[in-house]
């Protein structure tokens, strides 16, 4: 009895123990991020321009707060408020369980605010962690920006962890007590100490102590039960931390496309027309990619796609027509497809800049970069060819995986967007390879079928 109390008690502390890293761990992501943003909005309004007049700012706190919740996307349960002369202006479009700016004691409390102010407030959508900052134009505030994040929302994610690390140790109180009938005290406590021991030294920025397992009896079976958790803790927080890192770089080729495309507006109506046309296109494509990030964080099989009429040669000389703002690279547009399929016009732009961006990121400067397309035997295929240095044979079979490394072709990021690129092509019941030889040049080569209903099955 007293042992089964004790294993229970251990367990109980491993598991507080680990949902109090986690925890601490998650505050110290939220600062970070409440920082970031406020630092991104003192470099626009010092360093900034208006991409309307190519001028700086001044003291138009109304257009700086517009320009900038164009340029920055709020994170899943992250909220942007913006006041002006104490009254309500933007905010950001994302779904949240409380509309933070309807709430009269909260909007009476930040459009006053007058120096930075960080901390903690109580809502019906529970707790939220923010941070308002105010704009000055001279001595006088002019407008307040506040970032606000749903805490109780972000903990719910470390829930399944705490969850496993329960289940974990109930596994193991029931095993203990058993054990505690067969085998003697001086073979059980060393054990349970040991992972006593190894629940309080781990964090969050390290997951690798593991507990020594001896013999093959029940006692070395829950050491491994214990150590296969911590596995699967680490893994979860290196995915975690590489897909934090990705969603940074995929949201830079978009960004960049609407950048290059403002920079060479032209004052002609039609070319202006045609850049907003694009422009336009590419910030519902990153709205897009935010939410499709997320889901491929989540989902194996990801249901994503919008399925219509796509005509493949507009689509391949739109794409190439965009890749001049990835790089200064020798852009040649190959052959051409005439011709249409049934697949989501916007997903598949989206996989062919991604694999051009690739390979503007493993070539130099006035390389040739090859983008084409063909309709042959119900087939569309598109490609993408360059001259850069190649990938070596042992990585192509995993060039493609979720937040996989390969050095030589994905130096940026986790590796998240060939993920993306497969994802695409698989949902259009189709698929995605690469060729190459080092020191030559590689080519990915994406194939769909032609026909096929929104469901993703094949049609005659």
């Amino acid at each position: 009895m007293s042992f089964a109390v004790l294993m229970a008690v251990v367990t109980l502390v491993s598991v507080f123990l680990v949902r109090q890293v986690l925890l601490a761990g998650l505050d110290d992501r939220v600062d970070a991020a409440l920082v970031q943003e406020s630092k991104e909005l003192r470099r626009l309004i010092q360093e900034g321009s208006d991409p309307e007049t190519g001028q700086p700012f001044r003291a138009n706190v109304r257009r700086i707060l517009e320009v900038f919740l164009e340029r920055n996307v709020p994170a899943r349960n992250e909220a942007f408020l913006t006041f002006v002369e104490g009254e309500p202006y933007l905010r950001s479009r994302n779904v949240l369980p409380y509309r933070l700016d309807e709430d009269e004691s909260l909007v009476e409390r930040w459009s006053v605010v007058t120096r930075t102010d960080a901390g903690f407030v109580e809502t019906p959508g529970g707790t939220v962690r923010y941070l308002a900052v105010p704009i000055r134009a001279g001595a006088e505030v002019r407008a307040v920006f506040v970032a606000a994040v749903f805490r109780d929302l972000e903990a719910e994610e470390i829930e399944p962890a705490v969850r496993a690390a329960a289940l974990v140790g109930v596994a193991a109180v029931l095993i203990g007590s058993l054990l505690a009938f067969l085998l003697v005290r001086r073979r059980i406590v060393k054990p349970v100490q040991s992972v006593e021991a190894t629940a309080r030294t781990i964090s969050e920025s390290d997951l690798s102590r593991r507990i020594e397992v001896n013999g093959e009896d029940e006692i070395a079976h829950l050491a491994k039960t214990f150590n296969d958790l911590l596995e699967r803790l680490e893994r979860a927080f290196v995915a975690q931390r590489a897909f934090v890192d990705d969603a940074g770089h995929e949201l830079r080729t978009p960004i960049t496309i609407i950048r290059g495309q403002l920079e060479l507006l032209s004052e002609d109506p039609e070319q202006r027309r045609h850049a907003v046309e694009l422009v336009t296109g590419e910030l519902d494509r990153m709205s897009r990619m935010v939410n499709d990030l997320l889901l491929l964080a989540k989902a194996q099989q990801p249901e994503f796609l919008v399925f219509d009429l796509v005509d493949v040669g507009e689509l391949t000389r739109e794409v190439h027509e965009k890749a001049g703002a990835l790089g200064e690279r020798r852009w040649r547009l190959d052959a051409v497809a005439d011709g249409a399929l049934v697949g989501d016009r916007q997903r598949l732009a989206e996989a062919l800049i991604q694999l051009l961006q690739n390979a503007a990121d493993h070539t130099d400067a006035d390389e040739e970069i090859v983008l084409g397309s063909r309709i042959d035997d119900g087939l569309a295929r598109f490609w993408v060819r360059d001259s850069g240095p190649g990938i070596p044979r042992e990585m192509l079979e995993r060039i493609f995986d979720r937040f996989s490394r390969v050095s030589s072709r994905q130096s940026d990021g986790a590796g998240l967007g060939l993920a993306i690129v497969r994802s695409i092509a698989e949902g259009h019941r189709g698929r995605v390879w690469v060729e190459s030889d080092i020191g030559r040049g590689t080519t990915f080569t994406i194939e769909i079928p032609v026909n096929q209903d929104p469901a993703g099955t094949d049609v005659a």
